[in-house]
């Protein structure tokens, strides 16, 4: 039997990288929760041949393009560990844009009543409760799968948001000071689709175009929000102008958008103009 750290030589060589190596090694040794410290202080020790077999098990899987977190189920996102699966999309570090810009839009309001639309792993809404308890927190998706993912999460860190099943806010009664949104962005026909055949199609595409939810959402947010209240969206790489002008046509102010980790335009919101400004406007 291979040591450890010839285990993770082993599964570079396959062509691993090296964090993923050590995350499935972690996994496979029943020692998840660990982390670096942990392979160095056990590099010698040898795998036994159960932690081996499964070991190659999930390297095959992964050399063959599924997500690390759907094989050892779980994924970090805003300092919480999520659990995750096949039913909801991986939380990604770009989304975490999206979180600080509402935290940010509702500050003046802490105890403001927000809604995250289409949750799936539940990791925005999530991010939101932990990060401001006060504030009144609400999640909807059309999956009655996801949403068990979400209310599971949800259940285990202790966190109270409340779940509903639907299309987008047809789930969900009343206004809201914010709505916020990681919706399906991508087109069709995009080529880089089949790089995510194992997460969920209906959680990916939106129309020739990839905005027919994003323009759905911007119609229902219309009369869903509060005067002042935001609507904050993630989208597509280049899709920050076009995002922009169906928030300015719908009637929209301060419509701008914000940049991710890698320097994109990835996130874009708006707000919904107080009756003064309605009245000015027209």
């Amino acid at each position: 039997m291979p040591t450890i750290a010839q285990a993770i030589s082993q599964l570079q060589s396959q062509g691993l990288d090296l964090t993923d190596s050590r995350l499935l090694l972690l996994h496979a040794v029943g020692q998840a929760r660990a982390g670096r410290a942990w392979l160095l202080a056990h590099d010698t020790d040898l795998l036994s041949e159960q932690a081996l077999t499964t070991l190659q098990a999930l390297a095959e899987r992964r050399l063959s393009g599924e997500p690390v977190a759907y094989l050892v189920g779980h994924k970090e996102f805003y300092g919480l560990n999520l659990h995750v699966t096949p039913d909801v999309l991986v939380p990604r570090p770009d989304t975490e844009t999206l979180v600080e810009w509402a935290l940010e839009a509702l500050e003046p309001t802490p105890d403001a009543r927000v809604v995250d639309l289409g949750t799936g792993s539940g990791a925005i809404a999530l991010a939101l409760k932990a990060t401001r308890p006060a504030l009144q927190v609400e999640a909807v998706d059309y999956s009655h799968a996801a949403l068990a993912v979400a209310q599971a999460n949800a259940e285990r860190l202790n966190l109270d948001v409340a779940f509903s099943q639907g299309s987008w806010l047809s789930g969900t009664q009343g206004r809201f000071q914010a709505i916020v949104s990681n919706p399906p962005y991508i087109r069709e026909d995009d080529e880089h689709l089949p790089s995510l055949q194992f997460e969920p199609r209906q959680a990916l595409t939106a129309g020739a175009d990839g905005l027919d939810d994003i323009r759905t959402i911007i119609d229902q947010a219309k009369v869903r929000l509060f005067a002042g209240g935001w609507l904050l969206l993630e989208h597509g790489y280049d899709q920050a102008v076009e995002v922009r002008g169906l928030l300015t046509t719908a009637g929209f102010g301060e419509v701008h958008s914000r940049r991710d980790l890698a320097g994109i335009e990835r996130c874009s919101r708006g707000m919904w103009p107080t009756t003064i400004l309605r009245q000015i406007g027209s």
